[in-house]
């Protein structure tokens, strides 16, 4: 899956699965590792975890299949990091059965709704893309409030991209964001779940 607002050489980080659950993903290739996602995102194995420089040609990042679980606090605040082939990038916490669900693609968003969970969804199919452009800062990042009509993402749909907002009468505003559930570049279907948020106060 490639990157259709830029055309760029890709990577697949190197998966280790750890005795405690976690995986931990590691860099293929030495260079100037950048986009990393933030903590408590949910990453998916084919999705994009940053970009990778190397001799100034920028390659784009993505977890290894079969890869799943929630960003910790790895990097520490840092937006860009010299990395060298095999350095450790991410740890991927466990991620229970209902996030499971949701990062198989399935009915995940079912239990989560059901458990009364609030769930901001895609309004329609398509590729989702949480920066504006592969070098500028996501939209939305765990822990910031959102307010009505504010810009969660971007839709690419038949090579056609539309920014999304926080827009859905049944969710509260401000809201807080609990868990990004959607990662960059990620296929999704129509109802399925991008953000888990809960009322912030004013």
């Amino acid at each position: 899956m490639t990157d259709s607002r830029q055309f760029v050489p890709e990577l697949v980080a190197v998966a280790r699965r750890n005795a405690d659950g976690r995986t931990t993903l590691h860099a293929p290739s030495p260079g100037l590792w950048r986009d990393m996602p933030s903590s408590g995102s949910l990453v998916r194995g084919g999705e994009s975890i940053g970009a990778l420089e190397i001799l100034g040609v920028l390659h784009r990042l993505r977890a290894p299949a079969g890869a799943v679980g929630l960003v910790a606090a790895d990097a520490g605040g840092v937006t860009r990091r010299p990395v060298d082939h095999g350095t450790q990038l991410l740890t991927l916490e466990a991620v229970d059965s209902q996030v499971g669900g949701v990062a198989a693609g399935g009915s995940g968003a079912g239990a989560a709704a059901a458990e009364g969970a609030l769930l901001y969804v895609a309004p329609s199919s398509g590729r989702f893309y949480r920066r504006p452009s592969p070098d500028k800062p996501a939209f939305v990042e765990v822990g910031q409030v959102l307010t009505r009509g504010q810009t969660i993402g971007v839709l690419e749909v038949m090579k056609t991209f539309t920014r999304i907002t926080y827009d859905d009468a049944r969710l509260p505003s401000p809201a807080k964001v609990m868990e990004i559930l959607a990662g960059d570049q990620a296929d999704l279907g129509s109802g399925e779940p991008i953000l888990r948020v809960e009322p912030a106060s004013e």
